[in-house]
């Protein structure tokens, strides 16, 4: 009986200490009460995606109208967002987080009432799709940029970002599972007054904060020249800039994927808008579990390594999926994909927010948003026309095939990257330096 109780508490010792390790950024008052605001609004955003893109589907029946709504909705993000960066390293990021929030608000509640009073047409949507585009171009790299700003404790970043993207994929699984059942039974406009009425919570965190003073660069250059000078300073080291490619593949080849998952629902799965709910929440299975194993992880070192075994998994899942004609291998398929997807991007966003200067962080970071989502509207607009040509299965079997072919690259790269990174994780104290003679 004693044996048994010291076995139990040594287990229950172990996982009380793999929670804390899993959950240490929350020891930070400002993270908590940003991922709390996060919880709610980000289940909103996702119902507000699903329901736009059964919408336009629906308005439309094409597929190639799909990829030229994504691809205005994600171009100001590849005009602006590099210019954001700038912006965001020159003022008071909460503020900027606030403002933005706020707009994004308004364009829901927009879309809502035009859709509720049945006054919504196609035009609106790419209207609309643009206003959120604009916004999204300074929200997201402004939101990665304050990240340090949130957390007390700078080794809690990693773990943080992982949180944050855990909570994402909280709201990926539970959003698109909600709005499939509320488009079939009362339409697609209540998931855009859902997503408006959730900014509320975001906000409310945003204003109870309690920040601690931070100095302001003057920014003494010309906007032009401190942009030259973010984007040297990214790609002029090496482990940076072959991060930032990589995701640019990813954005091109492999995220724009969900654009035709409408298409894939209905004409190959011969479902609704619950099979394409059903889709998208296994992918978000696949990515809440890549989440919570990078927020359970002690320390950052061997990443690069598994980013190589998670793009495989990720490339070969795509390629599956151009075969599968059932649901069941479908939605496995969307688990592989949703897993590698978001392993890779939120362990890139670890390694370069440990890797960057805290003075150029917001231009760096905006490089990043511009990788993952700049990419975004060519890939979208490339993913339609070769749908409309080739069909849905064609298009996400060569999508897996170029993901293979970048992640070999990636590998093929590593020694190099290894020997760079090697001296800063010395001198930020993650691996033991070389001992003086």
């Amino acid at each position: 009986m004693n044996a048994w109780k010291k076995y139990s508490g040594r287990r229950l010792s172990r996982y009380r200490n793999s929670f804390r390790t899993t959950t240490r950024a929350l020891r930070s008052r400002n993270f908590r009460l940003f991922l709390s605001g996060q919880c709610i609004s980000l289940v909103g955003t996702w119902m507000q995606r699903i329901a736009l893109s059964w919408l336009v589907y629906r308005l439309s029946g094409s597929v190639l109208l799909l990829g030229t709504i994504a691809f205005v909705g994600q171009l100001p993000i590849s005009l602006l967002a590099p210019f954001a960066g700038v912006l965001i390293d020159r003022v008071n990021r909460h503020r900027l987080i606030i403002v933005t929030q706020i707009v994004a608000m308004i364009q829901a509640l927009i879309l809502a009432v035009l859709v509720l009073g049945n006054w919504i047409q196609i035009w609106q949507i790419l209207v609309l799709s643009v206003v959120l585009g604009i916004v999204n171009a300074v929200d997201m790299p402004g939101r990665q940029a304050f990240m340090y700003e949130m957390i007390d404790d700078r080794a809690d970043l990693g773990n943080a970002i992982a949180l944050n993207s855990s909570v994402f994929n909280v709201a990926r699984l539970l959003g698109p599972s909600i709005a499939g059942i509320l488009i079939a039974v009362l339409g697609e406009g209540l998931c855009f007054l859902i997503n408006a009425v959730s900014y509320i919570a975001v906000v409310a965190a945003l204003f109870m904060m309690r920040l601690r003073p931070h100095e302001l660069p003057k920014g003494e250059h010309h906007p032009f020249r401190e942009l030259r000078e973010g984007v040297v300073y990214a790609y002029s080291f090496p482990p940076i800039r072959t991060i930032l490619l990589l995701l640019m593949l990813l954005s091109l080849m492999i995220m724009p994927h969900t654009v035709l998952m409408p298409v894939f629902a209905k004409n190959i799965l011969h479902g609704g808008s619950q099979t394409l709910g059903m889709l998208m929440a296994a992918a978000g299975v696949g990515a809440l579990t890549a989440a919570v194993y990078l927020a359970s992880r002690p320390t950052i070192l061997g990443l690069t390594g598994k980013i190589v075994r998670s793009g495989l998994v990720m490339s070969v899942g795509m390629i599956i999926l151009a075969l599968s004609r059932s649901l069941l291998l479908a939605l496995l398929d969307m688990t592989l994909i949703g897993f590698g997807l978001v392993f890779m991007m939120a362990a890139g966003n670890t390694m370069l927010q440990t890797m960057v200067d805290d003075d150029k962080r917001g231009r760096v970071m905006s490089l990043y948003s511009l990788s993952l989502a700049g990419m975004g509207p060519f890939g979208s607009l490339l993913f339609g026309a070769l749908a409309h040509w080739l069909g849905v299965p064609w298009t996400l079997a060569i999508g897996g095939i170029a993901g293979l072919i970048g992640i070999a690259a990636f590998y093929c790269y590593l020694p190099e990257m290894r020997r760079h990174i090697r001296p800063l994780y010395i001198k930020l104290g993650l691996i033991a330096g070389p001992k003086s003679s």
